[in-house]
């Protein structure tokens, strides 16, 4: 029953794979599953069917792992087979009564046989072992007497072993295989591969000769291929001997002869012209050209003519035959206008001769020659004709008239070059060059503006190359510097811009900026009418620079000490552009932020940090000092929130920075405060008092700040009277504290408290806020009375003050405190000095 299951999968197998239903990897494991089936069912003396029917699912099996590569598989069933093999004729040989029957027997299964070894040499030949397959093809060959149909079959197996050695490079193998399906083939004539077969495994023989050792193996090679030719003279076999003779060095007679053989056969052009260039190749000049007029003949009516004549002329050059070459470029030219035109590709073919030619001479400065090559290329243009390809070429003579100093001539090519394709950026160029030359200033920006416009987008031109953004801007950076070297820096500037906006080599980009900078910094410094124009270029192009120092990079494209460099070289630039502007605060204020901006890219060391918190200080007072003049309230927040960005920022770098060394007599803290309090008053910041309290704690607070901050407390539009009176008050504590009180310092700290706390012309003043600044007036009689540098017109003041509140408190009624305050006024009348009399 197992047995049956496995020969109906076997036969599914052969159905389906007849069908395409199944692949052959998938009819090699069925037959493996099958074949193993059959091979377990055998009993110990199995019937003759049985065994031939094994036989044949083994090798079947075998030959089907080897068919998908998988000859390791393979090994196992051809030896099934083989014993197989052995027990038939076992069997056959035991039921014989004769030798005759016994001859029969043995022709029986050697069929089977010869299949066997044959697969068993494809498994071990593609498993590697040569000799293996050596004896088992040895062993097929020697039966071949008795099987003599086999004979083509075992040919043209060793012609697939020699093909696929020779592409594995084993030469030595591949000579041999080759050799041996050489040798089979002629064993038996009316079973043979055929004399084209023949030719074709000589041919190949004689190649892998070459290949293996062209010193050794050149006569072996040479009777290999001239034994091919005699089975069937084939032109691939005619070319390979005369490929053999070139190597070995034979007299030109026997190279002609065996070229001769060409011509005997119907070979196509392109053979004729390969084997030309073989000729030609080796130094064999005279058996070549002669070949190649020969040829021209035969082909004389065939429209490929042209190529003929076209590699004549390039071996003509080749050979620095430049004189015949050019001969036969003219017959061409007078050939186009008389009905024998060239075919659209030969033509083209000569173009790309007549160019390489023309840029070779272009190289050496021979402008004059190159020249004579562009026009033959011309000539073969009609007038009027639109072609990309004839502007490139007008192109390249312009710049040949250019060298030769004839700019009239370069110019008309150009124009030509316009006509035929506008929209190509090296057109663009050859007449930006033009209207240098001429000192065109206006042509030349328009030329440079259009050249910008064409780099934007990558486009097909007439070449076939991609025109992509690296060769617009290496076009706009060369057209910068032709303009500096003709003096025209308008037109520099317009290509350096255009180069700094598209290029994407950032040294490239850092190369014009600089460029930029230092042209436009000679035009600031002249102070031009342009001057203010020229300022916001500067801040254009240092902010273009920051905005490439912040892109992501390769170190390909710029390096991390590359980088760093160039961004201190615009942070200084900008600082001391910022440092010449005091006058202009705004722009000061922008390079000051650029400055800082630009040191972001730098190492943080101590002189960086340095800078950048000079810078932010500086940008933080620009602005508030800014806000403090006539401006909207939209403006004056703006400005204000901008200094109070620029303060936060600077704060962070002052605490990095004071851990650098001692900055005990450095006024940033004092300036950072003053300067955070105006912006946080002014904005009128919920969170003022807050960060007053923080300064109340200071122990070393100066009181010069606490005046400033009072004064600022009450600056427009800020309005903190508290927060003054706590500044003032705070500010005289320290004043008394002083060794030797500093009199009109403190006198005019006690005139803002007073003036504070004690409004003029308010009658219903408050009893404790009278007893407050009843004080006020003690603590200065007190100084007056120990010093004599008091000011006389603040005494004056004290006074005044005094006797007006007392009469105020008369007017309402409040006698008693009209005459305390009336009699303090007195009390200040002693110490007048000239004033004294006028008021006593």
């Amino acid at each position: 029953q197992v047995e049956e299951s496995a020969i109906n999968l076997w036969n599914w197998a052969v159905t389906k794979h007849t069908g395409s239903v199944i692949n052959d990897e998938q009819r090699a494991k069925l037959r493996y599953v099958a074949c193993r089936l059959v091979c377990l069912c055998e009993g110990s003396d199995p019937p003759e069917g049985t065994i031939r029917r094994q036989i044949l699912m083994s090798m079947k099996t075998g030959k089907g792992w080897i068919d998908i590569g998988k000859a390791e598989l393979a090994d196992e069933f051809l030896e099934i087979a083989m014993s197989s093999i052995e027990k038939l004729y076992a069997k056959l040989l035991k039921r014989s009564d004769g030798e005759a029957n016994a001859h029969v027997h043995k022709a029986d299964v050697e069929k089977d046989l010869f299949k066997v070894l044959s697969y068993q040499a494809e498994s071990v030949f593609a498993q590697g072992d040569f000799q293996k397959a050596v004896m088992c093809v040895q062993r097929c060959k020697d039966m071949l007497m008795r099987l003599s149909k086999e004979t083509c079959y075992l040919s043209i197996l060793c012609y697939n072993f020699g093909v696929e050695t020779y592409e594995w490079k084993k030469y030595e193998q591949s000579s041999f295989w080759l050799s041996q399906s050489y040798e089979i083939g002629k064993m038996d004539v009316k079973y043979s591969t055929g004399k084209e077969m023949q030719a074709k495994v000589l041919r190949l023989l004689a190649t892998a000769y070459l290949e293996w050792d062209c010193n050794l193996y050149l006569d072996k090679a040479l009777k290999a291929i001239n034994l091919a030719n005699e089975e069937s003279l084939h032109p691939a076999g005619c070319f390979l001997k005369v490929k053999i003779l070139l190597k070995s060095g034979a007299s030109d007679e026997d190279v002609n002869a065996a070229v001769a053989e060409f011509l005997h056969h119907e070979v196509s052009l392109d053979f004729c012209l390969s084997t030309a260039k073989l000729l030609l190749g080796n130094g064999r000049e005279s058996v070549g050209f002669d070949f190649l007029k020969s040829v021209a003949e035969r082909f004389e009516s065939s429209p490929d003519l042209g190529k003929i004549t076209l590699l004549h002329i390039e071996f003509l050059l080749q050979k620095k035959r430049e004189l015949l070459a050019k001969q036969k470029i003219e017959e061409i030219i007078i050939g186009h206008y008389t009905g024998k035109q060239l075919l659209p590709e030969t033509l083209n073919q000569l173009h790309i001769v007549l160019w390489d030619r023309a840029a070779k001479n272009y190289e050496a400065k021979s402008y004059s020659e190159a020249l004579q090559w562009y026009n033959y290329s011309v000539s073969f243009y009609t007038p009027g004709q639109i072609d990309q390809n004839l502007a490139k070429l007008q192109r390249n003579m312009a710049s040949c008239y250019l060298h030769l100093k004839q700019q009239d001539k370069a110019k008309e090519a150009v124009k030509e070059a316009e006509r035929c394709d506008p929209n190509s950026i090296f057109t663009q160029f050859s007449v930006y060059k033009i209207a240098v030359l001429e000192n065109n200033t206006d042509k030349a920006v328009e030329a440079v503006i259009a050249m910008g416009k064409l780099a934007e987008k990558p486009s097909q031109r007439e070449d076939k190359v991609l025109v992509d953004g690296n060769t617009g801007t290496n076009l706009l950076s060369l057209a910068a510097q032709i303009a500096l070297e003709n003096e025209q820096q308008v037109v520099a500037i317009k290509a350096l811009e255009y180069l700094s906006e598209r290029s994407q080599d950032c040294q490239q980009v850092f190369a014009a900026l600089k460029c930029l900078v230092r042209l436009t910094l000679s035009k600031v410094m002249a102070e031009s009418e342009e001057r203010d124009k020229d300022i916001d270029s500067m801040l254009t192009y240092l902010t273009l620079a920051h905005k490439r120092l912040a892109e992501p990079f390769t170190e390909e494209n710029l390096t991390g000490d590359r980088r760093i460099l160039e961004a201190h070289w615009f942070r200084k630039v900008a600082w001391n552009l910022a440092v010449q502007f005091q006058n202009c605060p705004e722009k000061m204020r922008d390079f000051f932020v650029l400055s800082f901006k630009l040191s972001q890219f730098c190492p943080s060391d101590k002189a960086v940090l340095i800078a950048q918190k000079t810078c932010l200080l500086m940008a933080a007072a620009i602005d508030l000092e800014m806000g403090r003049q006539q401006v909207t309230a939209s403006e004056q927040m703006e400005l204000l929130t901008q200094a109070l960005q620029h303060l936060q920022a600077c704060k962070e770098i002052w605490k990095v920075l004071k851990l650098t060394g001692d900055f005990a007599k450095d006024p940033t803290d004092t300036l950072l405060l003053l300067y955070e309090f105006e912006a946080r008053a002014k904005l009128n910041d919920p969170t003022l008092n807050n960060f007053m309290e923080s300064v109340w704690e200071q122990s070393q607070i100066e009181i010069k700040t606490l005046e400033i901050i009072a004064s600022l407390a009450m600056e427009s539009p800020a309005r903190y009277p508290v927060l003054c009176k706590k500044a003032l008050e705070s500010a005289l504590n320290l004043h008394r504290k002083q060794a030797a009180v500093d009199a009109v310092r403190f006198s005019k700290c006690l005139h803002s408290l007073v003036n504070l706390s004690l409004p003029s012309g308010i009658t219903d003043l408050d009893a404790c806020v009278l007893q407050e600044v009843w004080g006020y007036f003690e603590d200065a009689l007190s100084i007056v009375c120990s010093t004599d540098a008091y000011p006389e017109m603040e005494i004056l003041w004290l006074m005044t003050r005094a006797w007006n509140t007392g009469i105020l408190q008369y007017s309402i009624g409040k006698y008693k405190e009209a005459e305390q305050w009336c009699g303090l006024g007195m009390r200040f009348l002693s110490h007048l000095g000239s004033l004294k009399k006028s008021y006593e």
